[in-house]
């Protein structure tokens, strides 16, 4: 039978303004606080006396026999406060990324306890962004998902570095989501894919007349964005000339249309990402210092595919269920598809896997997924490539960004024959980014017959 707390002892528990729970050693929960009570509908009577993991984890087990992180472990053993990310689930059994800090809490009698506080970080719904979502568990996702609910939780200009295809867009949407313009306008400008001679009026607007064929005035994206939020996507692509315009709205929150003399202003909260490194282009005289400084307020890293494998099969299955919610057949992966997956190394990051499940899904007769059905690209040997990769080998450096991107782009146009409108729409970019990025690598060739 469950040892009851003393009335002080449970006074203290509840003073926490945070869901707090008291855990003895053998994992029954022996205490709930109020706010626990409250954020997550239960009653102290429903959990007390249930094992930690039983009620958070929905496992028979302790997390630390599931290969998790478990502060009930690490607290026990050291007798020292520990914090760890974890996903816990509510009462209706739906994923929530918390913070717990657990601490030894001792009794009149001298016995220990583990104190967990937890802290709230999102949960499901807060991590669907339209036809996507964002998943995980690994380390670093959740480390990345706690970086911008804090983000997200200012006002604060935001930059997002990552990889092409790395999931920024929807890191974006996120943080908008957990912010207090949720309800507002979400406004995304591709720096890559707007010519440099309309990029001025796109963003700002132009009055009647302002150049030859205007022949009305028209609100630009700066102001219809006016209390919502601006996510300027490859920020790093914006011409130089602009730089300056936009470095002045920012600062002072007031514009003017292309030919027009009206001073405008807009409430607008800035998020831009990038998969250059701008701190080289800014040394390079390739981007301002000054508004590298503005953008750079808060900077979120999002990790690549690589580094987060163990979040590899639950992203493909979700690629997998929108698949099959379009065109209404279940699809699945066996073991083997699971592990070949598991092994690749994901240049193009989640865009490249979701190439792959769409294409799985095409070949599989059955629903069944196996290894034959999964094509995944391999090296393609196309010179420049190699080169941009042997130099960074050459240096003592693992391939670099640029030379990953530019391996994924030439094995996409040697797998479907130069075709440049198919490999944009693979990659999500406009046909002219891609033509850019072709430029860029010198891989203008590739695919060609």
């Amino acid at each position: 039978m469950q040892k009851k707390l003393s009335v002080e002892v449970q006074s203290l528990i509840d003073a926490q303004d945070n869901p707090f729970v008291l855990i003895d050693e053998n994992y029954n929960i022996v205490a709930a606080n109020t706010a626990y009570q409250q954020s997550y509908s239960v009653r102290d009577t429903d959990i007390v006396g249930h094992k930690c993991h039983q009620i958070s984890h929905r496992s028979e087990v302790p997390c630390h026999m599931n290969g998790e992180d478990c502060p009930h472990k690490q607290v026990f053993d050291t007798r020292k406060p520990y914090q760890v990310l974890h996903i816990h689930y509510d009462t209706d059994s739906q994923p929530e990324h918390v913070r717990i800090k657990g601490s030894p809490v001792f009794g009149p009698g001298g016995e220990m306890y583990l104190g967990e506080a937890v802290f709230p970080l999102a949960n499901s719904g807060d991590l669907d962004c339209e036809q996507q979502r964002m998943i995980g568990k690994s380390k670093a996702f959740l480390r990345c998902i706690e970086n911008l609910t804090r983000a997200a939780e200012t006002d604060a200009t935001v930059l997002l570095c990552g990889e092409s295809g790395a999931g920024k867009d929807l890191a974006a949407k996120y943080i908008k989501n957990r912010s207090d313009r949720k309800d507002h306008n979400f406004t995304m400008i591709d720096c890559a894919a707007i010519s440099e001679s309309v990029f001025e009026s796109e963003l700002f607007g132009h009055e009647r007349g302002a150049f030859t064929g205007c022949v009305g005035r028209r609100h630009g994206l700066f102001e219809q964005a006016d209390g919502g939020t601006l996510f300027f996507n490859e920020i790093g692509d914006l011409p130089s000339a602009l730089q300056g315009r936009l470095l002045n709205a920012m600062e002072t929150g007031q514009f003017r249309r292309v030919g027009g003399r009206e001073l405008l202003s807009a409430d607008v909260r800035i998020i831009c990402a990038t998969s250059k490194n701008l701190r080289q282009l800014v040394a390079g005289n390739g981007f301002r210092a000054d508004l590298y400084y503005r953008i750079a307020g808060i900077i979120c890293e999002i990790p690549p595919l690589r580094e987060r494998r163990e979040d590899i099969p639950e992203i493909a299955r979700a690629f997998l269920k929108h698949v099959s919610n379009k065109y209404n057949r279940s699809y699945h992966l066996d073991d083997e598809a699971i592990e070949l997956l598991l092994q690749h190394d994901y240049p193009g990051n989640l865009r490249e896997l979701r190439n792959a499940m769409q294409r799985a899904a095409a070949l599989s007769t059955s629903g069944l997924i196996t290894r034959q059905e999964i094509h995944l690209d391999t090296p393609v040997k196309t010179g420049i490539v190699d080169n941009v990769q042997q130099a960074d080998r050459d240096n003592g450096q693992e391939p670099s960004m640029k030379g990953l991107e530019s391996q994924y782009i030439a094995e996409l146009l040697a797998e479907h024959q130069g075709k440049r409108s198919m490999v944009a729409q693979i990659l999500d970019i406009s046909e002219r980014t891609l033509y850019r990025k072709l430029k860029q690598y010198g891989l203008q060739s590739v695919g060609r017959i």
